[in-house]
């Protein structure tokens, strides 16, 4: 997105300081936000700033990618949940099978967490250590040891909002609409890793929710809910806001050390 040359280590320290202010904003309205969205918002502030930036990737190949990968999400995990969605005679053997073998699904659910925390390494890790290794502060290896863990800490800090919101407001979700949900979100997030896309868990995620709510509760409802509307805007602001401030804080900053 930003040529190499263009990295500095000025230049990336207000990349990660944008992209984090955007990421504290969404975590204090409790609305899960994008690592990929928010520093890729501050990379494009940068390029606007210095006037060079490679806007055909963004155009044609990342946003793209954005708005098809949680389409799919969507469509998917709807599909996949009809087995079960809505309780009738026809399907009442599955649940019959999914009570009786519960202690497995749950050891599944957890086995398709750790796969998702594995996409998450795929991609958002790397997305976090990208500015870093593209200015040559450090390498590829290290950046990720250092900056993974904290991805941890972060939710233990600060996830409680989000994670509420993800697994409680929008709908309750039971062992198998979880496991499906996880499997479908990380399948998509390796795609996307693959591609070489920095795509977003959270959109994902959410998108792959909105429709185990739609089935439970219809498309209706779930549009008209608070917290989807509040989702949706807050997904289209923090990128924005992400792109601003790293172009002001670029504009600022360098109007001082030249003065």
């Amino acid at each position: 997105l930003l040529p190499q040359e263009l990295l500095s280590f000025n230049t990336v320290l207000i990349i990660i300081f944008s992209a984090s202010l955007s990421l504290f904003l969404a975590n204090i309205l409790k609305i899960p936000q994008s690592t990929s969205q928010v520093t890729v918002g501050a990379i494009t502030g940068a390029g606007l700033y210095f006037r060079h930036f490679y806007f055909k990737t963004l155009l044609f190949k990342i946003i793209p990618t954005w708005v098809i990968l949680p389409l799919l999400a969507y469509i998917f995990t709807f599909l996949l949940c009809r087995i079960i969605y809505p309780p009738k005679h026809a399907n009442l053997y599955i649940y019959e099978k999914l009570f009786a073998h519960e202690k497995k699904l749950r050891i599944t659910a957890i086995l398709v967490s750790c796969y998702v925390a594995f996409a998450i390494g795929s991609n958002n890790v790397a997305n976090a250590a990208g500015p870093l290794f593209g200015a040559g502060i450090i390498g590829i290896i290290p950046g990720l040891m250092i900056i993974a863990p904290i991805f941890g800490l972060g939710a233990g800090l600060m996830g409680k909002g989000t994670l509420d919101t993800a697994g409680k407001e929008i709908v309750p979700l039971g062992v198998f609409s979880s496991t499906i949900v996880s499997f479908v979100t990380a399948t998509l997030l390796i795609f996307a890793s693959l591609l070489g896309i920095p795509q977003s868990l959270v959109q994902l995620n959410m998108c792959s929710i909105f429709a185990v709510a739609s089935l439970k509760d219809g498309h209706r409802s779930t549009l008209d809910l608070h917290i989807t509307k509040k989702t949706f805007i807050v997904w289209a602001i923090t990128p924005l806001f992400s792109v601003a401030i790293s172009y002001l804080s670029l504009l600022i900053i360098n109007r001082i050390l030249n003065s």
